[in-house]
């Protein structure tokens, strides 16, 4: 594609990207889904463009919007949410990340020739849920603040579970043998280790902070300084997207966080960020998570049909799996429409599509099939997460599934608040009509 013209095309796609934000607020339709229809449009149905034209740079793209999007995610949590949703946030990783593997991996041996571990394989690189778009449609739908923070929570988490296990087997496949100890002690040491240094890195960035906004120009200083911290934390093999969460939820905590050894260095009030970041980051993030869902529809394979419906298949077996994964995960006060907004939001992203090519780079027999079900499955739940949670927030869906989950003894309704806990609204979206509601700094 030429360059004027790309550059045609990228002016057009922010202006569509308004315009698919604000038929969201009239149609309930998410945005994610249009941009997503670009992407498949651009790359495998007409093979205008394809991931390889990107190079080294789609990868890094991706990356940042993914450290914009957590920073930001973190920041926002309070403490006190947080500590509630822990609980929920271990248990439905967990079940969730061991259910998937269970599922995708079985349908996977029962149609394919790919043996047991290399099934297990497949299914644990889908183990987990994508950051990105579980950050974006958490937040466009009304959902209680725990209920939010569980859902992102968990996309983070997960990536301990959908690095360490599919790397490990995918040795143990090359190698003939597979160690338990090994793998438990290399997700303890992940988790632990990059939540570790992600907390350090918010003790030190919280010094230094006051002193750089007296300079000019600093606004994007802070995204910055998390960069360093991902990439830090990435090149010690820990995981990246947790140290960036735990960055930013310990910045936006510093007042309870800080220890009293450090009263005289930190604010006593909390670090949050101004109108002017607050303004520059929503619509940075806005600006990022466009081309990401755009990137993400060019980078599905479409090649090979029959490795397409049986991702198909298995996307569909893993969203009747959901269902009693929240059940069993989830606090039993948990509103039902929440539950139902839950057992929808089970997408797969782009680092399930990295993993996804490493056995067929690695000379792995089969590698090429694992691939194309991966592709096929990141496009499917992708999809289907969109139009479910569309569909439970303006059909009778919603009833469908807040019925399973009440003759199964979960929960109450969303108006029967006995938490004193409303709903969040959906937040406002860069191209409203009416002035940005700013939230107050804390």
């Amino acid at each position: 594609m030429p360059t004027a013209i790309s550059i045609v095309f990228v002016g057009i796609t922010i202006f569509l990207s308004h315009y698919f934000a604000a038929l969201f607020r009239r149609t309930k339709i998410p945005d994610v889904l249009w941009l997503f229809t670009i992407g498949l449009l651009l790359g495998p149905i007409f093979g205008i463009v394809r991931p390889e034209t990107f190079g080294a740079v789609g990868p890094v793209f991706t990356t940042i919007t993914l450290v914009f999007i957590l920073f930001e995610s973190g920041i926002e949590q309070r403490l006190e949410v947080l500590i509630k949703a822990l609980s929920g946030t271990a248990k439905i990783t967990t079940y969730n990340f061991i259910g998937t593997c269970l599922v995708a991996g079985g349908i996977v041996y029962f149609y394919t020739d790919l043996g047991v571990l290399r099934s297990l394989m497949l299914g644990s690189i889908v183990g987990g849920t994508s950051s990105a778009v579980i950050t974006t449609l958490s937040k466009a739908f009304p959902m209680t603040e725990r209920t939010r923070t569980i859902l992102v929570l968990e996309s983070a988490f997960s990536d301990v579970y959908t690095l360490a296990i599919p790397l490990t087997l995918l040795s143990a496949y090359k190698i003939g043998r597979f160690d338990v100890a090994y793998v438990t002690g290399q997700m303890i040491a992940a988790f632990i280790l990059a939540a570790m240094l992600g907390i350090a890195g918010a003790f030190l960035w919280s010094i230094l902070l006051k002193r750089m906004r007296t300079l000019q120009n600093t606004v994007f200083t802070t995204p910055a300084f998390v960069f360093i911290i991902y990439g830090i934390v990435e090149l010690l093999n820990y995981s990246g997207p947790i140290a960036a969460l735990t960055f930013g939820i310990t910045l936006g905590n510093i007042d309870v966080l800080g220890p009293p050894i450090m009263r005289n260095l930190l604010s006593r009030r909390p670090i949050a960020l101004n109108d002017n970041e607050r303004a520059f980051f929503s619509e940075a993030v806005f600006l990022l998570r466009t081309f990401f869902f755009v990137y993400i529809g060019i980078s599905v394979h479409l090649e090979d049909w029959w490795m397409m419906v049986l991702g198909v298949i298995i996307t569909g077996a893993l969203f009747l799996a959901r269902i009693p994964i929240v059940r069993i995960s989830v606090p039993r006060d948990t509103p039902l429409r929440d539950a139902a907004f839950m057992a929808t939001m089970i997408p797969k992203g782009l680092g399930a599509a990295v993993l996804a090519s490493l056995p067929a780079q690695q000379g792995v027999e089969g590698g090429e099939i694992i691939q194309s079900i991966v592709f096929s499955i990141i496009l499917s739940t992708t999809l289907l997460s969109t139009v479910l949670t569309f569909l439970v927030d303006k059909t009778w869906l919603a009833n469908f599934y807040e019925w399973i989950f009440k003759i199964t003894g979960l929960g109450r309704r969303n108006d029967e608040n006995t938490e004193g806990e409303p709903p969040a609204p959906a937040p406002h979206m860069p191209g409203d009509d009416d002035e940005p509601d700013v939230p107050e700094a804390r």
